[in-house]
């Protein structure tokens, strides 16, 4: 009987008597958008026995309701419970799955041994182990989380509907906002195997400043182990912040203290119970509503995995990191920090081995979650780099770095354009701010953060960027590398929420583009979806301006003020006929800062 008899066969005689009988009571049950874990046993191996395990055994697990299948691959877990053990042996091989609908579900195993095999796209290839053939069924039921929970809203996909990520359950649109420092946000002394490997470069963390924000009933390992990390998430969330940014490999780049490896010299062996002890953090990030987003590689060492061609250890990093990580529902892929050459890093990866990265991502990733690129930071290295990937249906978007703050808005125009007219718009970042000895200074040395609240992150949304992260340049401590405080930046945070909560609750933000040319006399962003919504962003209230609304002539509006500085409510409301509004008067408070003005059509 050929495997895909038998399970189609399995899969008939499964709904027959599910239908018949009824609920299912000695089934296994998980909770839909929730991680389903599958252990499986194999021979007794060593993380660094000869006959590699992560190489030369391959376990994928294929899941199906029926309607739909997902081919997941797995990965040696060793004794099951490294993360608390440390161990570094055993003849566990785990599989996360999180299914998206509710039902009875089916999976087939295939488990094998050969030369390679994890990476062998031959399916045929390897010799039967363990538990290969074996076939079970799950039942997925309706869950209970928190309403910050990611698992509450399900997977964050991208559509190619809207330059913006949706939730598969809720159907809401997501808008980012949160740290890009520190890059080396794993460099945690708590974590098995971390270590900084030159000795010029320690920044090895221990976020003891988070600890008092750890809270009882939290993850911990060892005993005692991750509460300033664990506290440090805390916090973000707290402040209403959505999303971190880390690298998983700084081998040969600034920090020199991040890999999945067991040391920073073998690519081919990786460290279960480090990898374990990362899931927990991973996993108490997605509770608390923080998106997960994994920056692959850093321009120095673009070319050190097969001199950047997607070949064995570039093929097994990426097939680890889907296999352990995948499952997390609100995750980006980002291919690599400042990605391609340029002068100051002229030995970078070609625009076809950056093709063959999406590819493998987008064919091997079961969930075809977000893969986006990390730009560097001038507009000549943008022009000279980006055309050639333009177009490129396996690449999302880009993680954008802009040294100058005033280019913000007219950058992220400029690519979105760009993109859009190759039939592939791209969701676009604003993750990196310069000039990079600066990026975002802590407050007590820019209180206000007039300029990059004005230009940064009001001057990206209304461009349309999909969010903000903030990096800390290296000048101002805590700087980027060895930030091990995030309430250094506590007003900014208060601002980006304050942009994140008015785009959320005022604005139908997926549907609306810029329009800056309705600001016919002022300096001013617009930001609309015609005859229903029109936001005007006003960096200085003590110009004046004229804003052209004769597209919507004669319509009765409603105009409403928002503080960008204090957010809060909707304020000082207004009615009149739509054509063109001159001599705008502005709110009482602050009258020469910044405001956002919301009209909708009455």
């Amino acid at each position: 009987m050929t495997p895909y008899f038998r399970f189609t066969f399995f899969t008939i005689i499964a709904i027959i008597v599910y239908g018949c009988s009824g609920r299912n009571i000695d089934l296994k049950k998980v909770a839909i958008w929730d991680a389903l874990t599958l252990d499986f046993e194999g021979p007794e191996v060593s993380e660094l026995d000869e006959f590699n395990p992560f190489l030369n055994y391959g376990l994928e697990v294929l899941f199906t309701d029926g309607e739909q299948s997902f081919v997941v691959p797995g990965y040696f877990a060793a004794d099951g419970n490294a993360g608390e053990t440390s161990s570094d042996n055993g003849n566990i091989w785990r599989v996360k799955f999180t299914p998206n609908k509710i039902g009875i579900w089916n999976y087939s195993v295939s488990f094998k041994k050969g030369k390679n095999i994890s990476i062998n796209p031959d399916k045929s290839a390897g010799e039967s182990i363990g538990d290969d053939g074996k076939e079970g069924q799950f039942e997925v039921v309706m869950g209970k989380f928190d309403k910050i929970d990611f698992r509450s809203k399900g997977r964050l996909k991208h559509n190619n509907e809207s330059p913006y990520q949706q939730f598969q359950g809720t159907k809401d649109y997501f808008i980012k906002g949160g740290p890009d420092s520190p890059e080396n946000l794993l460099a945690y002394e708590d974590f098995d195997g971390t270590y900084g490997y030159d000795s010029t470069r320690q920044f090895i963390k221990n976020y003891e400043p988070h600890i008092k924000d750890w809270k009882a009933g939290d993850p911990i390992w060892k005993d005692n182990k991750g509460k300033g990390l664990i506290g440090a998430l805390n916090y973000i969330s707290e402040k209403g912040m959505n999303v971190v940014y880390f690298l998983t490999m700084n081998i040969e780049g600034d920090g020199r203290d991040v890999w999945m490896y067991r040391n920073h010299k073998d690519f081919t062996r990786f460290d279960c119970s480090k990898l374990d002890q990362w899931e927990i953090v991973f996993n108490h990030a997605q509770s608390k509503g923080i998106m997960l987003h994994f920056v692959t590689q850093e321009t120095e060492n673009e070319l050190l995995l097969d001199n950047g061609d997607l070949k064995i250890n570039r093929q097994l990093y990426y097939r680890e990191l889907i296999a352990r990580f995948a499952h997390h529902p609100a995750i980006i892929w980002n291919m690599g920090e400042e990605n391609g050459p340029a002068g100051f890093s002229p030995n970078g990866q070609t625009s076809s081995q950056q093709k063959a990265m999406f590819q493998y991502f987008k064919e091997n990733d079961p969930y075809q979650n977000l893969v986006m690129l990390h730009t560097h930071s001038t507009k000549a290295e943008k022009e000279k780099l980006l055309p050639a990937l333009l177009g490129d249906m396996n690449l999302d978007g880009l993680s954008a770095q802009i040294n100058s703050t005033a280019d913000v808005h007219d950058e992220i125009l400029k690519w979105k354009k760009n993109s859009k007219e190759r039939n592939k718009e791209w969701i676009i970042y604003m993750d990196e701010i310069g000039p990079y000895w600066k990026g975002v200074m802590p407050d007590v040395i820019d209180m206000h953060h007039d300029t990059i609240r004005k230009e940064v992150l009001w001057g990206s949304l209304m461009a349309g960027a999909a969010g903000i992260e903030w990096y800390f340049g290296y000048k101002f401590l805590p700087a980027d590398l060895d930030c091990q405080d995030w309430r250094s930046r506590d007003v900014m945070w208060d601002q980006t929420r304050f942009a994140l909560e008015f785009f959320q609750k005022y604005i139908p933000f997926w549907e609306m583009s810029s329009r800056d040319e309705l600001v016919v006399h002022g300096n001013a962003y617009c930001f609309t979806k015609p005859s229903e919504a029109y936001v005007f962003y006003i960096p200085n209230t003590k110009q004046k301006m004229t804003i052209d609304l004769s597209e919507i002539e004669n319509s009765a509006i409603i105009g409403n003020w928002y503080n960008p500085r204090k957010g809060g409510d909707l304020m000082n409301s207004f009615e009149t006929k739509a054509l063109k509004l001159t001599n705008i008067e502005f709110p009482e408070e602050n009258k020469d800062n910044d405001w956002v003005l919301l009209i909708k059509i009455k």
